[in-house]
């Protein structure tokens, strides 16, 4: 039988996946298909878990390999092994075991044999939770390891219970995982014993010999990875089991959560690893590398710079600068692009030359040379150049005075200037005098604007200039009519205003616009219903139906249906007018009641419909009935626009009977609203008035309409705690839309 198709409870107490974290990945697979050495490392699960004998066989080679390569352990690796299993089976974190050996072997072999021991006990216990109670809901809470490897156990054993139930082959070929599958196989041969640390009741697997195993696991066998005793399949670290028992496929870390990946980098998942890159850019000058890392770019080798050919690059970190390939020399200095300029000394330099020398610039350098005759202002030298002779500035095509007299003087010279011009002295020129600026006030009514050589008036807006030149005369706009509307001139200008309902324009203040009474702050007070602007005025309109304009051409007037005979009510109903419309109302009196009074066709608010108790003589229930009369109210109301307190709108009078002799003999009445209060709008307080009891029916909240409300109100005598006898009042309100 193959291994497959029946295991030993060891073997189906499958170890769960319930690694934390991301393993070192294995190496790849031999190229030549030589089996890999046994390994004591943790495998990614799923993966199969080795049976406890051949566990033990590879400890025990593995401490005659210790031996041999020359170091001898202080305990041998089942001693370790042994120590391990008694510290899982005491709930010990298998992670920081005390070590009982120096020996890295001896550390391996205890936590191994400890996480085998817990998983064992979790997998044993999920199995017996399946067998005594046939369900696994026990092991829903909590999120341990510990608590999933027993869940999985227990729901593989519970499907292989049904398999044989149902009395299917237990080689039915459902592709769960691989240790799944070992729990529901053994669960569906029953071979779970009750002491599942027995292999008594499995067939074969614990009885085949070593050498077996080992021609099992001969040339690699049929694992795609490793191959361990017995022909049991493991895959590289990375890897998991197929369902098949000997293929491995790649463990998507990503998609499982068990990667390691910091916060602002994203899990890339690898064929039997995963990377992390970073989620955002390194920023301009940098690239990622495989490493995840930021590396500078170095634009002057990849040629991604922008420098020009007279300019050489060189790269910085994140960037690149631009420098001239030439050097320039001493008296020179370098431009943007890289061309030198020939500095001139003779201006950045203070007194380059010596008192008496005149400094004069050359290319790269510069020289001093003597200074030569120097003539003052108004002179310069004669032909020979031997002596300074007067300047006849009057003299030449650039006259001096510019076009003014021009009188030369040794050194010099003086102008004289035509009318509209002053002299100055300091530029020796004719300049234009400013009259308006020498004469304020006293040449122009207005304003006045000074020409070249002279000067001209002008006036203000709304004024023209008079006949002398001088003053000004007032401009009346209104001939032109300027206003939309109405026009009256005023000195210098003008004033447009408009008729009633017109307002002038902000922009130019000459439009007159339309005053919309009905957006006004006042708007809405000033029709009852809706305003309507028209040019000039408004228009206040009603509802549709059920009302009026009033006279005023303001309000709105409830048109009474029922007096005015508009209304639809049959001879068997009573007309009920109501703000905007009308009601049909029909009362019947309830069973052993009999109407109080005559039908009217028509219902007015203070109207009371009443039925009287009227029992048949041998009817007790009817006689014991404390309710002796029912009665039905109708009031109309508005939707008030302000709610601000409560509103009375119903009174319940009860005069209080004198046939009492004693005061403690006088009944109590006690009101109380018994339905048709959902909203909580309404309550019920009780006062006396002139003798009476009088009960008062509030409105305590803001009620929006249309509604029909039905009050049902009731008027209990009460004596000695007793309800001697009730009268029943049906309150009928019709809320209007509107507030009028």
């Amino acid at each position: 039988m193959s291994l497959a198709g029946q295991a030993t409870p060891r073997a189906a107490r499958a170890r769960a996946p319930c690694w934390e974290g991301v393993p070192p990945r294995a190496p790849p697979p031999p190229s030549d298909g030589a089996q890999s050495p046994p390994e004591l490392l943790r495998v990614p699960l799923p993966a199969p878990r080795v049976p406890m004998g051949v566990f033990r066989a590879l400890l025990l080679s593995l401490s005659c390999c210790v031996f041999h390569g020359g170091v001898i352990a202080q305990m041998s690796l089942e001693d370790c092994c042994r120590d391990g299993r008694g510290q899982g089976v005491a709930k010990q974190d298998c992670a920081s075991l005390p070590l009982i050996s120096e020996s890295t072997n001896c550390r391996i072999a205890q936590e191994q044999c400890c996480v085998a021991a817990q998983e064992d006990s979790s997998c044993s216990r999920g199995i017996n939770v399946a067998k005594d109670k046939g369900g696994c809901e026990s092991l829903l809470s909590g999120s341990s390891c510990e608590t999933k490897t027993a869940r999985m156990c227990c729901d593989c054993c519970l499907l292989g219970h049904a398999l044989r139930d149902q009395n299917l082959s237990c080689d039915l070929g459902l592709s769960v995982g691989h240790h799944c599958g070992q729990v529901f196989q053994a669960c569906c041969a029953d071979g779970v014993s009750e002491d599942l640390n027995s292999t008594a009741q499995v067939s074969g697997i614990e009885k085949k010999r070593d050498g077996d195993a080992d021609n099992l696991c001969r040339g690699g066998g049929k694992c795609s990875h490793h191959c361990r005793g017995s022909g049991i399949c493991s895959c590289f670290i990375g890897y998991k089991l197929k369902p098949d028992g000997h293929s491995c496929e790649d463990i998507n870390e990503c998609l499982l959560g068990s990667h390691n990946c910091r916060t602002g980098e994203r899990c890339i998942n690898t064929i039997g690893s995963y990377r992390c890159q970073r989620e955002t850019s390194c920023g301009t000058g940098y690239e990622l590398t495989d490493g995840n890392e930021c590396k500078d770019i170095n634009e002057c080798e990849i040629g991604t710079h922008n420098c020009v050919p007279e300019l050489e690059c060189h790269n910085t970190q994140g960037s690149f600068r631009c420098q001239p390939r030439l050097q320039c020399g001493p008296g020179f200095i370098q431009e943007a692009l890289g061309r030198c300029i020939d500095i001139n000394e003779c201006l950045t330099q203070t007194a380059p030359c010596p008192s008496g020398q005149l400094c004069i610039n050359t290319v790269g350098s510069f020289t001093c040379q003597r200074n030569n005759i120097n003539c003052g202002r108004g002179y310069h030298l004669n032909e020979d150049g031997t002596r300074c002779v007067d300047v006849d500035e009057c003299q030449g095509p650039d006259a001096a005075c510019g076009g003014h007299i021009c009188i030369n003087l040794m050194g010099s010279f003086r102008c004289e200037c035509r009318g509209g011009y002053i002299f100055n002295s300091i530029s020796r020129v004719c300049e234009d005098l400013n009259e308006c600026r020498h004469y304020p006030g006293r040449l122009c009514a207005h304003k006045c604007e000074n020409t070249l050589g002279s000067y001209q008036c002008s006036c203000s807006p709304g004024f023209k200039l008079a006949s002398d030149g001088r003053n000004c005369d007032d401009v009346n706009e209104c001939e032109s009519s300027p206003c939309s509307q109405e026009c009256a001139n005023v000195y210098g200008s003008y004033q447009c205003y408009c008729r009633r309902g017109y307002q002038l324009s902000d922009v130019d203040g000459v439009v007159c616009e339309d005053i919309d009474e009905c957006a006004l702050p006042t708007g809405g007070h000033l029709c009852s219903y809706r305003c309507h602007n028209t040019p000039g005025s408004f228009q206040c309109n009603c509802p549709q139906s059920g009302y009026n304009l009033a006279s005023n051409g303001r309000s709105c007037q409830d048109i009474d249906e029922c007096v005015t005979g508009t209304h639809s009510c049959s001879e068997t109903e009573s007309c009920f007018n109501i703000q905007g419309g009308f009601r049909c109302l029909s009362f019947e009196c309830p069973p052993n009641y009999r109407r109080s009074g005559e039908v009217r066709p028509q219902v007015e608010r203070s109207d009371i419909i009443r039925c009287v108790k009227s029992c048949q003589p041998n009817d007790v229930s009817c006689i014991l009935d404390p309710v002796q009369s029912v009665s039905h109210s109708v009031i109309s109301m508005p939707t008030f626009r302000e709610f601000s307190k409560p509103e009375e709108i119903v009174f319940l009078r009860a005069v209080q009977p004198v046939s009492f002799s004693m005061p403690s003999e006088i009944p109590d009445i006690i009101f109380d609203i018994l339905e048709g209060n959902e909203s909580s709008s309404f309550d019920i307080i009780k006062r006396y008035e002139h003798g009476m009891t009088v009960g008062v029916v509030r409105q305590v909240k803001s009620i929006i309409g249309p509604q029909y409300i039905v009050l049902k109100l009731a008027m209990n005598h009460v004596n000695s705690g007793v309800v001697s006898h009730r009268n029943i009042v049906n309150v009928h309100i019709f809320v209007s839309e509107f507030w009028f």
